[in-house]
């Protein structure tokens, strides 16, 4: 039987683009205070060599009296990284910070910026010094304001954006959840995952409107070290939610995330089943109901996510 158009196209083209392979393998990603003294041994991978994503920070987790000491280690740090497969970036403090960064030497060593407090309100100021120096950075902005509770609100983000031709250097749109969950008042409980509190529905809503235009959401970061079983509970929730990339608070965190990461056999043996050319338009495989044109999408995830981090035995 002939595949549907849309899958045919699917199995003619790379699973995934390049850009949405880049975002697959952020996996954990570790933030680092940028005023720490030891930046070029972790961009380098001398320290954590097993971390496949380092954002440089510049913003929260700098105090504001140390914002200089923080730009010079940055400027300190960009002649000295070597080719790496880590992925780096530095989250700028703001728009005029950003600026600042684009204007040093090296800058083109890595691989974007995370943005934060990322919305409506501001993203004129971000676009405005994003369009004058027409950096081909990959940019990670941060949905972590009040106007992210508002579906309208991020209608109107995923609608500039594409007016602005960003869609390609939008690597993945991060969710701010301790931020988010700040607004509200309200911390999750030392067993609660980030689905159990009134995020989840924002979550949702996030993915209901970036999703189908073709960007990437990762996934907010879970501040216990001490519950790994907790940790591991809601990042198989992420992945229910079609959130793959996860911020890590400390190292420990990484194997945990990652691990659950790599797929199951039996969905990967499904993803292929699905993809391939001579799949049925319906099929039935370990009692459950397979429709490629329904499920290719799904399938192409799978496989993309096997290709950077294994599957489970």
């Amino acid at each position: 039987m002939n595949l549907p158009d849309t899958l045919q196209q699917a199995c003619t083209e790379p699973l995934v683009a390049p850009r949405g392979l880049m975002a697959m393998r952020l996996g954990a990603s570790l933030y680092i205070p940028a005023t720490r003294p030891d930046l070029a041994a972790i961009a380098n991978g001398i320290k954590l060599p097993g971390l496949r994503s380092v954002v440089f920070c510049t913003e929260d987790s700098v105090h504001g009296r140390d914002l200089e000491r923080a730009l010079a280690n940055v400027a300190a740090l960009l002649p000295v990284l070597e080719p790496s497969a880590l992925l780096r970036f530095i989250r700028p403090r703001n728009p005029m910070v950003l600026w600042r960064l684009l204007q040093l030497e090296g800058i083109e060593r890595i691989q974007g910026f995370a943005l934060p407090k990322f919305g409506p309100h501001n993203l004129d100021d971000w676009l405005r010094v994003w369009e004058h120096r027409k950096s081909q950075h990959y940019l990670l902005p941060i949905l972590e304001t009040v106007e992210t509770f508002d579906h309208r609100k991020m209608e109107l983000v995923r609608d500039r954006l594409a007016d602005n031709e960003l869609h390609e250097q939008i690597l993945c749109l991060r969710i701010g959840g301790n931020d988010l969950l700040n607004l509200l008042g309200i911390r999750r409980g030392r067993g609660a995952t980030v689905y159990d509190t009134p995020l989840r529905d924002t979550i949702a809503d996030l993915v209901r409107i970036f999703h189908p235009a073709g960007y990437h959401l990762s996934a907010p970061v879970f501040d216990y070290l001490d519950t790994p079983e907790v940790l591991a509970r809601e990042v198989a929730a992420d992945l229910q939610h079609g959130l793959v990339g996860k911020t890590a608070i400390h190292p420990a965190q990484i194997p945990v995330i990652e691990a659950l990461y790599r797929v199951a056999l039996d969905d990967y043996e499904t993803a292929k089943a699905v993809l391939a050319p001579d799949a049925a338009a319906v099929f039935r495989r370990n009692d459950s109901f397979c429709e490629p044109a329904t499920h290719w999408r799904w399938a192409t995830g799978v496989l993309a996510r096997a290709g950077v981090f294994g599957v489970a035995a």
